[in-house]
This record gives C-alpha cells, sequence and structure tokens, in this order.
C-alpha cells in the first residue's frame, strides 16, 4: 500500500491546478509547473484537495502512485513558496563570482570552473563564499546545487572544499606525527 500517494495535497487558495488527461498544470504566484502523470493514476480535484487513485494494485503501479503524489505537491509548493539551497565554500581562496546567469567558482584549480544554471534557476551570491541556488522546479534546484558542489566537495581531514549549507562533513584524524615503530 502506498502511504504517500494516499496522502491529499491541500491546494493553498493562491494556486490553481488544472487536470487535462495525462498533465496536471500547477500555477501560482511564482510561475507555473506541468507535472506529467504516470500510467495507471488518476488525479481528482475536490475543491482545495487533490488526491490521487491508481488503476491496479501492481507493484509498479503501486510505486508510480507515490511518485506522482509527490511531483505534483512538489510542483504546489514550488509555485507557491519555491525552493533555496545554499552552498558555502570553505577553504583559503575559495571564492565565486557571477558572470550574466552563470557563476565562476575558484576552488584550488589552477582554472576557473563556470556553472551555468538550468532553466528555471536563479543563483545569487549573498557574499564571495556563499552561493544560493532558487527555483520553482525542486529538481532543477536541487541538480544545479549538486553540479556546483561537485566542483570541489568536502575532504574529510581539513573540511575544504564547497558543502550545503546545513551539511554536516565528518572529519578524519590526520597520521599521529612521531609514533615509535
Amino acid at each position: 500500500m502506498s502511504r504517500i500517494g494516499n496522502k491529499h495535497i491541500v491546494v493553498p487558495s493562491d494556486v490553481t491546478v488544472t487536470i487535462s488527461g495525462e498533465v496536471i498544470s500547477v500555477k501560482g504566484p511564482k510561475g507555473s509547473l506541468d507535472v506529467l502523470m504516470n500510467k495507471g493514476i488518476t488525479a481528482h480535484l475536490d475543491g482545495t484537495d487533490l488526491y490521487f487513485t491508481r488503476a491496479n494494485e501492481q507493484k509498479q503501479t503501486k510505486q508510480n502512485h507515490g511518485t506522482t503524489r509527490a511531483n505534483v505537491n512538489n510542483a504546489v509548493i514550488g509555485v507557491s513558496k519555491g525552493f533555496t539551497k545554499v552552498l558555502e565554500m570553505k577553504g583559503i581562496g575559495y571564492k565565486a563570482t557571477l558572470e550574466g546567469k552563470n557563476v565562476v567558482i575558484n576552488a584550488g584549480y589552477s582554472h576557473p570552473v563556470t556553472i551555468e544554471p538550468m532553466e528555471g534557476v536563479v543563483i545569487s551570491l549573498p557574499n564571495a563564499t556563499d552561493i544560493q541556488v532558487e527555483g520553482i522546479n525542486k529538481q532543477a534546484v536541487g541538480q544545479t546545487a549538486a553540479l556546483i558542489r561537485g566542483v570541489r566537495p568536502p575532504e574529510p581531514y581539513l573540511g575544504k572544499g564547497i558543502r550545503y549549507k546545513d551539511e554536516h562533513v565528518v572529519t578524519k584524524e590526520g597520521k599521529r606525527a612521531g609514533a615509535a615503530g
């Protein structure tokens, strides 16, 4: 039984949801998104409640039930509030600058690395070592943030690198000096 798929989505008053065949269109104050429904799943809009039913009890249909509901819920949250990921850079000389929409990262390499954001994603820099990724599509925001983090992931000895603001990096103890062998 899909527990996520059976939960209802409460649509906020400033968001409109339109169901047309296999596509659910969600419009809100921040923009609009279209979500494709998976096979065997039907959506029902009852006032401000949006819920999903499945055609059969096959394993794949049950999995699609929860996935479809989660994707539509992310679209509703995205067009009403939006999504934000904040990354921080730790290390001597690590900094980021903006060139148009692209972010240019200096992270200890001999060359700067340029990251182009996905469509609908906006990158801003509150300061030289913090990078803020914002947008209405959760997948695009997360993917762009992951591309930025992938330039220089945090290393386990000194903790240098690019990490999410709330990420905890477990540091290892280095080699012990003067150990008698």
